[in-house]
């Protein structure tokens, strides 16, 4: 499901109308109806209050586009430390996924990636743990095939090295 789909999705779940959701997050309705329609998205700041104000993790708000399974050829569900040194997010994760691109100001980040463990037995499914920020498609492309390197090698960790440091500055996610 794209974006739009989910939002809308969501949206209903929640027993909101595209002027409740515009209100609760300061924007016009019109952007809303754009978001859901697939003609645009948030700003990272407004994405990361939609997945507050509606309970939801960003994963599930974007889709979890461009999943890629952190697993060598024949191996049953080999594991990797990933280590996030700008966030101080360390996990075992067996996939990494990224998010569709963000739509933020000049200095936002663009991209999300995400781990989990590949539980998808569990109650609630798999749970996505946000590692980082990227400024581009390529970081982010690239962190995920090293990542995937890392494990074809047998190397028991592997820290993130494309990710940017960023803040919050007051509704906002921009790069330190």
């Amino acid at each position: 499901m794209s974006f739009g789909e989910n939002l809308q999705l969501i949206r209903k779940k929640n027993q909101l109308s595209q002027e409740g959701l515009a209100e609760m997050l300061g924007v016009s309705r019109q952007a809303v109806s754009k978001w859901e329609l697939g003609e645009g998205y948030p700003e990272v700041d407004k994405l990361l209050l939609l997945s507050k104000k509606l309970n939801v993790s960003l994963d599930s708000l974007l889709g979890g586009e461009n999943t890629a399974a952190v697993s060598g050829e024949g191996k049953a569900s080999a594991a990797i430390r990933i280590i996030s040194p700008h966030e101080g997010v360390i996990i075992n994760a067996s996939k990494v996924t990224r998010s569709q691109q963000f739509m933020g100001g000049k200095n936002s980040p663009k991209f999300a990636l995400y781990a989990s463990d590949g539980n998808d037995l569990a109650l609630w499914g798999a749970q996505n743990t946000f590692l980082a920020w990227y400024r581009n498609l390529e970081d982010i492309t690239r962190e995920i095939a090293e990542i995937q390197s890392a494990l074809d090698a047998g190397a028991a960790s592997y820290t993130l090295q494309y990710s940017v440091k960023c803040k919050q500055n007051l509704f906002r996610t921009i790069e330190d």
